[in-house]
């Protein structure tokens, strides 16, 4: 008998990530540092390993609603933003459909969109425009087949900011042809103060995904969702039955609980990457071998190494210097690597100065 199998369906950067040995100067993740449930205003009678709420915990949806301003029957708690992308664009396309998708990304996207069965199309963030998306660049590469249009904002790996006019341009030319942009905003929990919002406020044909683990090290709870106009929240709601019956009682009201200490949370998280941001501009910013812009917001930088090759780097700064970083061929580009600036101030420091010394003996070579 013969089976037939999409074997080729993977996220080859989560699977390499999982299995790699933690360095002990770890600078890999993308996340602030985590949060450990002692930290949480929780007792043990808040919980329960069943709930009557058939699509997600009631108090979790009052305090995702107060949150984002959008009604509860627009929101669709899920089981991460991973799981949330994968429902989402399940549900705003069919096998065939363009999807027309950023680069450089972060591989899941891609992945998720092909083995939906997705003909994906790209349009480029460049780098000598910082990585900034130009919305010429996303009208170049629409076609009437275009059906969703997917942004990380902020980007990953480089925390560039995508502006809301420029949102608001590529809702527009969604909008011709009959296509919605999906936003994943994951990063931009970490866009503090006036400046934070959501893409949805900017046009109902905007989807939105988005989850506590990145900006808040809150990653073990598994807290994400989804904003979208009613209809479109209702069809993604019953899809959500195909991948699970049942959402994870305890863990949506432990979110919801982190929720109502969401000030608290944030202000940890913003001391942190503040701190870890100012570091990295005092001892990466004066290199001549490092091309670099310091992100205004954001979990995780992405500088260019201007000679020599990244994966030898990373190799040195791993095997000598007990440094780990991410290569960028990770995420489309082969030039830069990842550094993540949410772990623990002193150690992050630590760990930036050692970077520094194996870029020394690498230009040395």
């Amino acid at each position: 008998m013969r089976y037939a199998a999409r074997s080729g369906f993977h996220s080859p950067y989560t699977y390499a990530a999982k299995l790699m040995p933690p360095a002990r100067f770890d600078l890999t993740s993308s996340a602030v540092r985590t949060v450990s449930l002692r930290e949480l205003p929780v007792t043990f009678d808040e919980l329960e390993l069943s709930s009557s709420a058939p699509y997600g915990d009631s108090l979790l949806l009052e305090q995702l609603a107060e949150r984002t301003g959008v009604p509860a029957e627009c929101i669709v708690p899920t089981i991460g933003t991973s799981l949330a992308n994968h429902l989402a664009l399940s549900a705003l396309f069919d096998p065939g459909d363009e999807v027309l998708i950023e680069g450089p990304t972060y591989d899941p996207l891609l992945h998720i969109a092909g083995l939906l069965g997705a003909a994906v199309c790209r349009f480029a963030r460049r780098a000598e425009n910082n990585f900034a998306i130009d919305p010429e660049d996303v009208r170049g590469a629409i076609t009437a087949r275009t059906r969703v249009i997917v942004i990380c904002n902020l980007h990953n790996p480089t925390s560039a900011q995508v502006d809301d006019d420029t949102l608001r341009s590529i809702g527009r030319m969604a909008e011709t042809v009959g296509a919605r942009v999906l936003v994943d905003e994951v990063y931009r929990e970490a866009v503090w103060g006036a400046s934070q919002g959501h893409a949805l406020s900017l046009g109902e044909n905007f989807v939105v995904t988005s989850s506590l683990t990145k900006a808040y090290g809150l990653g073990g709870l598994r807290c994400g969702w989804i904003l979208a106009e009613r209809v479109l929240a209702s069809r993604i709601r019953k899809m959500q039955d195909l991948f699970g019956s049942t959402g994870m009682p305890i863990a949506e009201r432990l979110g919801a609980i982190a929720l109502g200490s969401i000030k608290l949370l944030e202000s940890r998280a913003r001391l942190c990457l503040e701190a870890n941001r100012a570091a990295a501009a005092e001892i990466l910013s004066p290199r001549s071998d490092l091309q670099l812009k310091i992100p205004a917001y954001g979990t995780t930088l992405a500088p260019r190494l201007l000679s020599g090759e990244v994966v030898d780097l990373c190799a040195l700064l791993r095997s000598k210097y007990e440094v780990g970083v991410v290569p960028g061929f990770r995420f489309e580009m082969p030039e830069h690597f990842r550094i993540g600036l949410g772990g623990d101030p002193a150690v992050t420091r630590e760990s930036l100065l050692r970077l520094g010394g194996g870029l020394d003996e690498f230009g040395a070579r």
